[in-house]
């Protein structure tokens, strides 16, 4: 008769170790990601540089990593959670693309970066905009964070929706 405190015997879990190009593929199944970063990652987890780097290689033949779709995708993702093109180039090349990809990507937005900036002052400062100085270089230090340029920035803080 067992004792009903003391607690069941634990199954022991086999691990099963993976392959390079299994942890690869593990991290693309969960989002894209650029050839930089999956190899750093897969380095980060104790696989050899030269391991990690087959193993990006043979996923990209395969159609599972691709730089160009990360990417298109990444540059949607921020344009829709309000950052410009300015911050947008930036974080595609600290992915370890080069200007010709990025420029592509950025060519891929469809959208209208003033209007991205001026729904983001309507969010931040309501539907009639930054009506004091103040407000107008609050709302403009906001989107000089988030990557626009002076004329977007000129243009969204003095907007008038009636135009």
């Amino acid at each position: 008769m067992q004792d009903s405190d003391a607690p069941a015997p634990r199954r022991k879990r086999r691990v099963i170790e993976q392959t390079p190009v299994q942890r690869a593929l593990g991290l693309l199944v969960r989002r894209e990601h650029s050839r930089k970063e999956l190899t750093r990652k897969l380095q980060a987890r104790g696989i050899e540089t030269e391991a990690a780097v087959a193993a990006v290689d043979k996923l990209s033949e395969a159609g599972w990593q691709d730089d160009t779709r990360f990417a298109e995708n990444l540059v949607r993702i921020r344009a829709n959670t309000g950052y410009g093109p300015l911050h947008i180039r930036a974080e595609l090349g600290t992915h370890g693309l080069d200007s010709e990809q990025i420029a592509l990507a950025m060519d891929t937005f469809e959208g209208d970066w003033g209007e991205n900036a001026r729904d983001l002052v309507c969010r931040r400062f309501g539907d009639g905009g930054p009506q004091e100085l103040a407000q107008r270089r609050k709302a403009a230090d906001l989107l000089a964070r988030r990557g626009f340029d002076g004329d977007t920035i000129r243009r969204a803080t003095r907007y008038d929706p009636d135009d």
